[in-house]
């Protein structure tokens, strides 16, 4: 898996409104060669982009995301756009020629749904330059089971012991997990297994330096400006 070594958080980190397509296209300008989002599911199945189960601390908005359609989530302020539909982040990356890791929100009780629905559209309009990624291993088994052809990934914060069970099980390329747990035996045993080793979320040079000496693939920044273009 070509994993590019710097990864824009949320879109572009802190240089753009999250999760939205002024932050693609900021990443894109600097240089930054791969992108994160978030995506989950509005009240009528449309896939779009948000990290919270809300709209209250991104959008001039209030409400649960999942209670508001698609048209209802469009018609809010998102830091000057509306709020993008995951169509929308898919054409822009691949406009702009971005490598997107499109990580799987899920709510409490909508897990196999998202993974379902968004495995589906992504099946059918995404080119797979990149990674599909959650925490939640309901919602990457059932996006597997609709798009089998594309890359994904495991979210963890800290590596379980029985890891290798799940992500092989999973059928993952890699392993995404928090810096903070990150050490050079962990970073070496995923290595050692076959996997890419993504690290989020970065915002010291020393930290990523260290990271990227253990045998680290890519990072997850706030700050991709830091960086040269990678």
């Amino acid at each position: 898996m070509d994993y590019p070594r710097i990864i824009a958080h949320r879109c572009g980190g802190a240089l753009a409104p999250e999760n939205s397509l002024a932050g693609l296209d900021v990443a894109a300008r600097i240089g930054c060669r791969g992108v994160e989002f978030d995506t989950m599911l509005a009240a009528d199945g449309v896939p779009v982009l948000m990290h919270d189960d809300s709209v209250d601390r991104t959008t001039n908005g209030r409400g649960a995301v999942a209670a508001l359609t698609s048209a209802e989530l469009r018609a809010l302020d998102l830091g000057g756009e509306p709020v993008p539909l995951l169509a929308e982040a898919i054409e822009r990356c691949h406009e702009l020629g971005l490598w997107a890791n499109i990580e799987l929100k899920t709510s409490r009780d909508g897990e196999a749904r998202l993974g379902e629905t968004a495995g589906r559209f992504l099946a059918e309009r995404w080119d797979g330059h990149g990674v599909i990624s959650s925490f939640s291993e309901t919602a990457l088994a059932a996006a597997r089971r609709q798009a089998p052809g594309f890359a994904y990934a495991w979210l963890v914060e800290r590596l379980p012991s029985d890891w290798a069970d799940h992500a092989d099980r999973l059928g993952v390329v890699a392993i995404h997990c928090a810096a903070r747990h990150a050490d050079a035996e962990t970073v070496a045993a995923i290595r050692a297994a076959g996997y890419a080793v993504a690290c989020y979320t970065v915002n010291s040079r020393a930290r990523a330096e260290a990271l990227s000496a253990m045998g680290a693939t890519a990072i997850f920044t706030d700050r991709p400006d830091f960086w040269p273009p990678a």
